[in-house]
């Protein structure tokens, strides 16, 4: 269930990790959960996990000034998902190491690839969508950037 609130004029989205009770519902106008037996509880919004990148290798390109290789392993938790980001002007190259993950790039319908699949991503691309569907099992990824020297790897888009 994913739960939308406006906590300190904030708008927080996220999962709600607290559950009714089969055939009990929650109380949308104060956002707690009834328990059997007890005071409805408030409700607990949480964010699904992020992956994290480990840069394994960095190198300017010899033969193309101004351009650099960089590989890393992108490990994504149980259930986690990326925020929809863009990596500049570098051409990307996503080999899938261990579990499925399920991607979209704007303008694209969505994709699942698994182990040993891959895709590439245009320079410019909007990555729209980057989740582990699985709640119980990680998934690994190997990237590989070929970017302008110095720039960053992920730029994360701005909250609306």
């Amino acid at each position: 269930m994913i739960r939308i609130r406006l906590v300190s004029g904030l708008l927080a989205a996220g999962m709600v990790t607290a559950v009714p009770a089969c055939g009990v519902t929650d109380d949308h106008a104060t956002g707690k959960v009834p328990v059997a037996g007890k005071e409805p509880v408030a409700a607990v919004v949480t964010q699904p996990p992020s992956e994290t990148l480990t840069t394994q290798l960095e190198q300017a390109l010899p033969n193309v000034k101004g351009k650099t290789f960089t590989s890393a392993i992108v490990d994504f938790p149980p259930a986690a998902r990326a925020v929809p980001h863009r990596h500049g002007n570098a051409f990307v190259y996503a080999y899938v190491l261990e579990g499925t993950v399920r991607s979209q790039l704007k303008g694209e319908p969505v994709r699942t690839y698994h182990q040993g699949e891959n895709w590439v991503e245009q320079p410019g691309a909007h990555h729209v969508l980057t989740e582990n569907i699985s709640r119980t099992r990680p998934a690994k990824l190997l990237v590989i950037f070929i970017s302008d020297t110095g720039a960053k790897l992920k730029i994360a888009d701005s909250p609306s």
